[in-house]
């Protein structure tokens, strides 16, 4: 398939139809090749031929103002130079725990044009999970926003340690980028022998975080593949809420260097300042997680009538599942314009639904995209009739190397684990129905938590939701229900096991409805199910 003349076709049309090809002048996409003949597709040619093609466009906007593409590749281009003259270079590693801000880019793009590894840090990391990671990945360095001095000081001993954002009437304790980048050429370094590699942290959801490696990828082939399903289109602009130090996020850093586009960035989200950052720029595009899409539509009304984002043609969703009643309330909202990516750290993307298919069928993940081919395999590997419920392997051109520690997902073939269960409806739809981990066996009988917490979400008094599985003497296991009720609405117990009784079968109704102000969550929106009790106790 992939080395069909058709595939590299239709690669071809996706690309195209993006606008990349067209605008600029014939001598710099002249300039712009020979770039890519010395670096090959990468992150750091990403930079490189967006500053050769349009250097005097706009290519980040943060708090600190603008900087355009021409002075993202100077800037990449000192920093990398800084790195090497410090042994920095490929075989080493740099950590990095920012948030979404220039100083997260300048590190990226700097360790990738030194040719270094690069390892990103979640920014709601503990101390001691820092530490553990550190010394587990083996940094030689560690680029940090100042507010994180304390969490970083015990696992960044001994490491070369710099500062990417520092408020400016601070005196940070560490050399600054900033200060890296004023002391340094910025002439191109000499490309490496071989291009760093990236290493993304998995969520952690269900037991310590894994370092998911990646290689950069060989061609635009990934990228078509989003193209192809994300009418993302060239020299627009995007605000990318969704944290940068996760996958998501970081996609569309990337996403955005071929297309030339305008990021727009903000160090913490806020719900209306996102929406008053969308209208102000006119932003064709939102990047977000599925929690962040849920904060925005709880602003009142009057607030989210107040900016005027008729201009979003994409409000593109992943990282955590989305529920159906939250997709259309959200197209409701702001058009049909959802997108809503499902895939992992590990295999990228699996499948995309658009506002098409929220529609007819709200909590699908939609249609594998552009060269993307999935399985539903049962408990032996062979694959489950139409219809019928199986664990889920995709394959794709991205899927990650393996973790760093040297174990893998499993792998049948080409095909890689997501670690979840689904099926597949009569119009080719792939639903999620859970972790295959999570199947809960109650009174002998198979119950995943995600479809009485979908069915739960539409009820007009719940807000958030949650199921466990937990140890029944009777049954083996119960369900218990966490719910986090909507503003002024106070349901009860009876009326939640009601509600799921006339909807579902009598062994999936929880025996437990424990109601929180609020549900543990990490950075990029993840429910952390194991803290649950730990909540509902204190």
């Amino acid at each position: 398939m992939k080395n069909s003349t058709r595939y590299k076709l239709q690669v071809a049309a996706s690309l195209l139809r993006t606008g990349m090809a067209a605008g600029a002048r014939p001598d710099r996409i002249f300039r712009a090749m020979g770039v890519l003949r010395a670096w090959g597709p990468g992150l750091a040619s990403g930079c490189m031929t967006a500053a050769a093609r349009y250097p005097g466009r706009t290519a980040i906007v943060d708090e600190r103002g603008t900087l355009t593409f021409g002075e993202m590749n100077e800037r990449t281009n000192a920093l990398a130079n800084a790195l090497l003259a410090r042994s920095i270079g490929p075989g080493s590693g740099v950590a990095v725990m920012c948030r979404n801000h220039r100083g997260f880019i300048d590190a990226t793009v700097g360790i990738a044009k030194a040719g270094a590894d690069v390892l990103y840090l979640n920014t709601e990391f503990g101390a001691p999970a820092i530490a553990s990671v550190l010394r587990r990945e083996g940094a030689q360095a560690l680029i940090y926003d100042e507010e994180f001095a304390g969490l970083v000081s015990e696992g960044g001993a001994g490491l070369m340690r710099f500062v990417a954002h520092h408020e400016p009437d601070s005196a940070p304790a560490d050399t600054s980028l900033e200060e890296l980048i004023a002391s340094s050429s910025a002439l191109p370094p000499k490309a490496p022998e071989r291009p760093g590699r990236v290493i993304i942290l998995t969520s952690g959801t269900t037991g310590a975080p894994k370092g998911a490696l990646r290689r950069p990828p060989s061609s635009l082939e990934p990228a078509a593949a989003i193209y192809s399903s994300i009418p993302l289109r060239a020299r627009e602009t995007t605000v990318i809420a969704a944290p940068l130090f996760h996958s998501w996020g970081y996609a569309h850093f990337i996403l955005s260097l071929p297309l030339a586009s305008t990021i727009v960035l903000r160090r913490r989200f806020d719900p209306e300042e996102t929406l008053r950052a969308v209208a102000q720029h006119r932003a064709s595009a939102l990047i977000v997680v599925p929690v962040m899409l849920q904060r925005i539509l709880e602003l009142p009304e009057a607030t989210l009538r107040r900016y005027d984002t008729s201009c979003l043609r994409v409000i593109a969703s992943s990282g955590s599942a989305l529920p159906g009643e939250l997709a259309l309330r959200v197209m409701d909202a702001f058009g049909d314009v959802l997108y809503n990516l499902y895939g992992s750290t590990e295999v990228a993307w699996v499948s995309v639904a658009g506002p098409q298919d929220l529609r007819a069928a709200p909590g699908t993940a939609g249609r594998p995209p552009l060269g993307t081919a999935v399985q539903l395999l049962d408990e032996h590997g062979q694959p489950v009739a139409p219809g019928e419920r199986g664990r889920i392997f995709a394959a794709n051109s991205f899927v990650f190397d393996g973790y760093t520690d040297g174990s893998n997902k499993e792998v049948r073939g080409e095909f890689t684990s997501t670690g979840d269960v689904g099926h597949f409806d009569a119009q080719g739809r792939l639903f999620v129905d859970g972790r295959d981990d999570e199947m809960i066996i109650s009174g002998g009988e198979n119950v995943y938590p995600r479809e009485v917490e979908d069915l739960l979400a539409t009820h007009e008094d719940v807000e958030e939701v949650a199921v466990v599985g937990v140890p029944d003497e009777e049954f083996g296991a119960r369900l218990r229900a966490y719910i986090v009720p909507r503003a002024g609405a106070s349901p009860g117990v009876e009326e939640i096991k009601d509600f799921v009784r006339r909807n579902l079968a009598r062994y999936k109704v929880p025996r437990d409805v424990i109601f929180l102000d609020e549900l543990p969550r990490n950075a990029t929106g993840k429910i952390l199910k194991r803290s649950l009790d730990a909540t509902s106790a204190r």
